[in-house]
């Protein structure tokens, strides 16, 4: 399976959806969201919204619009995800010595009535555990997010959603790549949409992917993020190919960046324009290569570029 990692130092470029375009062209076997602390390809493909899976009862849910994946509209197969243990105090076996407060350097015990543990601050250390004279206190599982499958006999669509506050986006990315891989384990391809930025959940969006395609914005921040998210992938030694988004909006930026690929002999793939009917389409359901678009138009030599770049002979 080769898998291509599609990446932005900054959020807003338009990453996710170049990804759906890409999956739409590929008609992809395998992929997924990997932006776990805001995923929203789902949104594009018109799946079912994370706040519409409230329930794990597998009833179906009617679903409008192009579903570009395929004809999904019931609930995925969902499954809770364990990050780092909380800290739980027996409130009965407590004899309130205040040593736990006075050695949590997270501030995360609370010495009320009750001594109790703020879950959102506790990094579940262990270290009240360990000084607890009373043996009061005991770290348990926690429920850090929840994994999501959507998938057939033919495709696999991999994601999940980090709770507010949790940490271990890392460990949750990594897990979401397994699942996809393990659901589509006879596909050619995988396309991966990952998370902005140089973070946790992009170090393990990166780990074994062949190639990575990076959508740059012409703006100053845009270039700096650029930068930082190419010298990121260069640590993984994995091929990596740059292309613009919202090209004409700046063109002097836009010349900058393709200088810069140049000098750095980095691949440079192509400039999609800024585009209203891309909002349009999004908005209705579609990839912009559902429609008729100067984007849709772009994104699909952008396409053709990437495709012939990851399969070429030696390409990982």
């Amino acid at each position: 399976m080769k898998q291509l990692l599609i990446l932005s130092g900054k959020g807003g470029t338009g990453k996710t959806t170049i990804a759906s375009a890409f999956i739409k062209l590929a008609d992809a076997k395998a992929y997924a969201d990997c932006d776990v602390d805001a995923p929203n390809l789902h949104l594009i493909t018109r799946l079912p919204s994370f706040n519409d899976l409230g329930t794990r009862s597998k009833s179906p849910i009617s679903v409008t619009g192009n579903v570009i994946i395929t004809g999904w509209n019931s609930q995925p197969e969902k499954t809770d995800y364990y990050g780092l243990p909380k800290a739980d105090i027996n409130t009965e076996l407590c004899t309130q010595c205040d040593q736990c407060t006075k050695n949590c350097r997270f501030d995360a015990i609370k010495a009320e009535e009750h001594y109790k543990v703020d879950p959102f601050a506790c990094e579940g250390c262990g270290v009240c555990e360990y000084i607890c004279p009373a043996e009061a206190i005991i770290l348990k599982p926690a429920v850090a997010g929840e994994l999501m499958l959507y998938s057939d006999e033919e495709k696999a669509f991999s994601t999940a959603k980090l709770k507010m506050g949790s940490g271990t986006s890392g460990m949750l990315v990594t897990v979401v790549k397994k699942q996809m891989k393990s659901a589509a384990a006879d596909a050619g391809l995988a396309i991966i949409d990952g998370s902005p930025g140089i973070g946790c959940p992009v170090i393990a969006s990166l780990n074994g992917v062949d190639m990575v395609l990076i959508v740059a914005e012409p703006s100053i921040s845009g270039i700096s993020d650029m930068e930082r998210i190419i010298n990121t992938a260069s640590k993984f030694g994995t091929k990596t190919a740059v292309c613009i988004n919202k090209y004409n909006t700046n063109i002097e930026n836009t010349e900058k960046i393709e200088e810069f690929c140049k000098k750095q002999g980095l691949p440079y793939i192509g400039r999609i324009p800024f585009d209203s009917n891309a909002v349009k389409a999004i908005n209705n359901g579609q990839t912009i290569v559902d429609i008729d678009c100067a984007s849709g138009t772009a994104v699909k030599e952008v396409y053709h570029k990437t495709m012939t770049l990851l399969f070429e002979k030696g390409g990982g």
